[in-house]
């Protein structure tokens, strides 16, 4: 999300509009990337204040408010931002505000009404809701009422975007968003930067010695992104052929992927070097790349791998690999925590990948043009027409 974005600003700057990429907390991997000519703002944080306008921007839905965002952890570090944007709005007035995930949404359309101006607002999600509520509520149920403020929110904003078709009909179903409500617009995953960055030199030595095949994934070390599957599944393409595995990214699942590297006497054969700037180095020189995700929104690192030109693999996760890949056309798709037909992919694409201009072709249809143009497409045509527009992304 941070990533795609900074990607949007930067397309939005490009396109001579004036940006403020607003935060509640400006940390992150990406925040020394902010391009020149992008406004950083960071929120003011007033907890009471920003509950009491909540209630006030939703008086008639305050018992599911209160249940599923005033008592609710996961909001914390968010709501009470809300005063913050008020304030923002109230004397910056954008033209346009893209706010990006449910706490954020919430936060960006409730400041609208209560600022009182006439700023555009489109929200945006980017992973299936139904996937992050069933998780959230593991560890409590305040979780299951966000959906309903979700169904009973958005409809103020004048926008709805889903990153992928699969999150467009998660938000039909899960929150009862009417369908025609939603524009589907892709992540802008695909830039001329990243491009240039696939010529740097390699981030691993395996990447370069032009021996044993090798397989790449990237993600963050959590149950979510499946790589333990893909461990198992690794151990069995071992029995058929020599190969290596590289799993870029840090997380807190490290210790347990490596001992599990070790049962399955297979850690001689793989390494987890850590997060990674530049991926696309490490893509454009890898064999194969295999998503093993258990859920995504619209997984930008397939995209990209595919942009690189490298032959990928990926789980029939919902949601976005299935629209990515056109049901297998650019890539073979196998079942979540598979790893038997995982393995089985990945030797049958080793052995028969498919042309790579083909998969740098597909890997381009998600790029940052095309994604900035659909969300323009959203502004009324007199703002389209201004080369100064005041645009917003507002995220965590």
């Amino acid at each position: 999300m941070e990533r795609s974005m900074l990607h949007l600003a930067e397309g939005l700057l490009n396109r001579g509009h004036q940006v403020d990429m607003v935060v509640n907390q400006p940390r992150g991997a990406y925040l020394d990337q902010i391009p020149e000519g992008i406004r950083l703002v960071t929120l003011d944080r007033r907890l009471l204040r920003s509950r009491l306008l909540a209630l006030r921007a939703a008086p008639r839905n305050w018992r599911i408010l209160t249940r599923s965002v005033l008592l609710t952890p996961a909001s914390g570090n968010k709501l009470p931002h809300l005063h913050g944007m008020v304030r923002y709005l109230q004397t910056q007035v954008p033209d346009a505000l893209i706010a990006a995930s449910p706490f954020c949404n919430l936060v960006a359309t409730w400041g609208r009404q209560l600022a009182g101006t006439t700023t555009r607002v489109i929200v945006s999600e980017r992973n299936t809701l139904k996937q992050k509520v069933m998780k959230k509520s593991a560890n409590g149920g305040r979780w299951r009422h966000l959906p309903a403020l979700v169904g009973c929110t958005y409809p103020d904003a004048d926008g709805i975007v889903a990153v992928s078709d699969g999150v467009a009909a998660d938000l039909v179903a899960t929150a009862g968003l009417p369908a025609a409500s939603i524009t589907t617009i892709y992540n802008p995953v695909v830039t001329p930067g990243m491009l240039k960055m696939v010529d740097e030199p390699s981030p691993h030595p395996w990447l370069e010695d032009g021996g044993t095949p090798v397989i790449v994934a990237a993600g963050r070390l959590v149950p979510q992104k499946g790589f333990a599957t893909l461990l198992q599944a690794f151990a069995r393409v071992l029995q058929q052929q020599p190969a290596r595995l590289l799993i870029l990214g840090e997380g807190p699942e490290r210790d347990a992927l490596l001992a599990l590297g070790e049962q399955l006497d297979i850690r001689a054969h793989i390494d987890l070097p850590g997060f990674e700037t530049n991926p696309y180095a490490a893509f454009a020189r890898a064999d194969l790349f295999v998503l093993s995700s258990e859920h995504e929104g619209l997984p930008g690192v397939l995209i990209q791998a595919l942009a690189c030109g490298c032959p990928v693999v990926s789980t029939d996760c919902p949601s976005g690999p299935v629209e990515i890949l056109e049901d297998g056309r650019y890539g073979k798709l196998v079942p979540v925590n598979d790893a038997v037909r995982m393995g089985d992919a990945m030797l049958e694409t080793l052995a028969n990948p498919l042309p790579t201009e083909l998969l740098k072709q597909r890997g381009g249809y998600f790029s940052l043009d095309r994604s900035v143009e659909l969300y323009l497409q959203l502004l009324p045509a007199d703002q389209l027409n201004s080369t100064n527009t005041s645009t917003t992304a507002f995220k965590n």
